[in-house]
């Protein structure tokens, strides 16, 4: 009963607060009177509270432009988590953009869908990327190209690296700045997540939203923590695979750390 009423108040408190959030964000984008990214950071803001969800940070989004973003990806509350805390822009799968609701706030948070399996259209794809990088959006990459269930990182894809090449050989930059960044969920009302508990809070492959996202409002009180490691330079010449190699290896050491010893859920 009590997780009924949690979910009912949760998406009361998201369907007033969106009503109220999009016109100013389209208002945002059309006339530039804030950063299109402050009106999403609220909404994000809103879900993470409406989801009980308590983030824990480590180190910080570097300054450096321009940045690429290398994370892992366990949930669709990802994109929560980062967008409440940073000013970044993410790089989503091309079905988000038909979900209802979160696809439009994709969209309108000039999200850059992209279909993978599509390799004609890979090229065109990066070349966006790298054209809004040059600009100086920070993008997200979530590397392993699919949700993991929070017990190991999935290899990471060197071709989707490929925006930071582009960026180069179309001289937008003369480098790019890659940026390890770990997404760890560790516990549930206070209790440290073990490994067979962790999947509570990762949404995998082609599991439907809403019973994921029932689950979550049920539930509540999961705590987050994201770590943020040292950027590396990208330049012409770098390997692909070898910087793809060496940002899963860090994100893996973060996510082990975080893991071993959680931190305190106040």
């Amino acid at each position: 009963m009590i997780g009924k009423i949690r979910i009912f108040l949760a998406l009361g408190l998201v369907v007033v607060g969106s009503l109220v959030l999009v016109p100013l964000q389209i208002l945002s984008m059309r006339t530039g009177l804030w950063r299109e990214t402050f009106i999403l950071k609220i909404w994000h803001r809103m879900i993470v509270r409406t989801l009980g969800l308590r983030i824990h940070v480590k180190g910080t989004l570097s300054e450096q432009r321009p940045l690429l973003v290398a994370s892992n990806h366990i949930s669709w509350t990802d994109i929560m988590v980062l967008g409440s805390m940073v000013d970044v822009t993410f790089i989503a799968r091309a079905d988000m953009a038909g979900w209802p609701l979160i696809g439009m706030l994709s969209k309108l948070q000039r999200t850059v869908f992209i279909e993978r399996e599509r390799k004609r259209s890979s090229g065109d794809q990066a070349s966006e990327i790298a054209g809004r990088m040059a600009k100086g959006d920070a993008m997200v990459l979530f590397a392993e190209g699919s949700t993991g269930d929070g017990n190991m990182i999935l290899p990471f894809k060197s071709t989707l690296f490929g925006a930071a090449t582009m960026a180069i050989a179309e001289g937008a930059a003369e480098q790019v700045f890659i940026q390890p960044v770990a997404i760890v969920y560790t516990r549930l009302h206070g209790v440290p997540l073990g490994r067979r508990h962790r999947p509570v809070a990762a949404w995998i492959g082609d599991e439907e939203l809403m019973p994921h996202l029932k689950v979550l409002m049920a539930e509540g009180a999961l705590d987050v923590e994201v770590h943020f490691g040292e950027a590396i330079a990208f330049s012409k010449g770098s390997s692909r695979k070898e910087t793809a190699k060496q940002m899963e290896r860090q994100v893996r050491e973060m996510v082990q750390a975080a893991l071993a010893e959680p931190r305190p859920s106040r």
